[in-house]
């Protein structure tokens, strides 16, 4: 079993190859992703030429597709080979030519210290319309562009096992959500609660009278009030599914999409800011100095007890190699019929209980901190993609304990008077690795005092300070920072996103 772990451990680091060949993706039923006075989208970034070598053309032309950059960079073939440079590690931003992002975000990235062939973060910034599908009467509306909604959508996804599926959820996740609000969007613009039920839609057969399989009314004395927001969160939670169990797992059987990503996803529609986070990344808003969290990480730490609860609900997905109790250390065969201390899925506190022979398997969650390892393989325990994600050197999918749901977190923007220095900041956790929330909050301040409060470059500029911090400088022994503890050697990517001056809430 030590040599399996040791396996998957290096198995991890070296994942970086490319995975087998994808075609696009068909797109998602059509319609419009943008209103009529949004800027039309600039061709996606070339993808950068294979290097000579023995792979095959399958294999070259993934590699290449595999490297395709967000489009807003508008990098040029030379510019995406400076992006794929990891001894430069040149940081990347869209460039100043006057069209800016969508309230004046800010973006940057930079490529991983060698931990992978590619970049396999991505990232979508998109201004999406979104026309009804039908009326609450559950009469066809006529199409109209007068009656949609518009919603403005950030996502970064970092990817693992190969870029694939990070670069997927880029193109189409924000449709996914579009598709889910159709329905909602008269119920949306109405300030009178939510219908119950909305009407069959025209040409389905009624069903018969289930009036007999109801209980007792008392039961059902009152009813549930069910929120405006609480039907945009539930469309986010829908589309990521969708996302992960319908066009994913498609994708997988029909082009080899392999490996997974985390995702972090904003949404502003209607007053409020959606973020929904799925995975390691991180948001936080700095509004006057004070910093309001609006993710969690979800890890192998964090979703204990889920992953034992599984575990010990179905004991068939951990074979005959792991057990669900976790102890503070590997369980020695000399320590069988020791008491010692353990927890089980039920548990925050710790016990002592007597060593058993099935003790000695490997723990379904092993490690602490950044090297905490579901099945001594993953360290993120949800988010898009892993479908074929095995323990390494055994054929027991990992899958059933990752998770697609996103936890989504609602912030109001219209209950506070923004000014241009509150920002919502979004990374990978390239950044927030080595960087803690006060010092992000720090770089704010120092870096948005240095520019007017109506200077647009500002954003930028303060999403590349986070990168080059987070990044560090090279030196003899790797990328390091200022105190000379190293630097983030994963690829780090950076949304900053202005909650007050240039945004437009209309």
């Amino acid at each position: 079993m030590l040599n399996r772990v040791r396996s998957a451990v290096a198995h991890l680091v070296s994942s970086g190859g490319a995975p087998p060949p994808r075609p696009k993706s068909p797109d998602l039923p059509n319609a419009a992703s943008a209103p009529p006075a949004a800027a039309p989208e600039a061709p996606r970034s070339p993808p950068a030429k294979a290097g000579s070598g023995s792979a095959t053309p399958a294999k070259a032309v993934e590699a290449r597709a595999s490297f395709s950059r967000p489009t807003f960079l508008q990098l040029s073939p030379g510019g995406l080979r400076r992006a794929d440079d990891h001894a430069g590690r040149a940081v990347q931003s869209p460039p100043d030519t006057g069209r800016r992002l969508p309230w004046s975000t800010g973006y940057a990235e930079v490529i991983n210290a060698g931990k992978s062939r590619h970049n396999e973060d991505q990232a979508c910034c998109e201004v999406v319309y979104v026309e009804g599908r039908r009326s609450v009467t559950g009469v066809p509306r006529e199409p109209s562009r007068g009656q949609g909604l518009c919603f403005y959508y950030w996502g970064l996804f970092d990817g693992h096992a190969g870029g694939g599926a990070a670069e997927m959820a880029s193109r189409l996740l924000h449709r996914h959500i579009r598709e889910q609000l159709k329905d909602l969007v008269e119920i949306l613009q109405d300030p009178s609660p939510p219908p119950l039920c909305l009407p069959t839609t025209p040409g389905t057969p009624d069903s018969s009278d289930p009036s007999h399989l109801l209980g007792p009314q008392s039961c059902w004395s009152s009813q549930k009030e069910v929120s405006h927001e609480s039907l945009v969160v539930g469309a986010v939670e829908n589309a990521f599914q969708l996302m992960q169990d319908e066009q994913m797992a498609r994708e997988r059987r029909g082009h080899q999409v392999e490996g997974g990503c985390c995702a972090l996803v904003v949404i502003y529609l209607l007053g409020k800011v959606y973020v929904a986070n799925a995975g390691d990344s991180r948001a936080i808003i700095v509004r006057n100095g004070e910093i309001i969290p609006m993710s969690r990480e979800f890890t192998p730490e964090t979703e204990r007890q889920r992953l034992q609860l599984l575990g010990f609900l179905k004991p068939e997905l951990l074979g005959s190699e792991f057990t669900h109790l976790e102890f503070p250390r590997r369980v020695l065969p000399k320590e069988l019929g020791q008491r010692m201390l353990y927890r089980d899925q039920n548990m925050t506190g710790w016990a002592y209980k007597k060593i058993e022979l099935e003790d000695l398997r490997f723990p379904l969650v092993c490690g602490e901190g950044k090297k905490a390892r579901v099945m001594a393989t993953i360290g993120v325990t949800r988010g898009l993609g892993d479908h074929s994600l095995k323990v390494c050197s055994s054929t027991l999918p990992i899958k059933p304990f990752l998770s697609c749901f996103p936890e989504v977190r609602v912030y109001d923007l219209t209950q506070y008077e923004h000014c241009p220095d509150d920002v919502l900041v979004l990374g990978t956790d390239g950044l927030w690795d080595v960087t803690t929330d006060c010092e992000v909050a720090a770089t704010v301040d120092r870096v948005l005092s240095a520019y007017e409060p109506n200077d647009h470059s500002r954003y930028t500029a303060l999403a590349q300070a986070l990168v080059l911090g987070a990044r560090g400088t090279p030196r003899d022994r790797g990328w390091r920072l200022p105190n000379n503890k190293l630097g983030s050697g994963d690829d780090i990517s950076v949304f900053v996103i202005p909650l007050g001056g240039p945004g437009s809430y209309s």
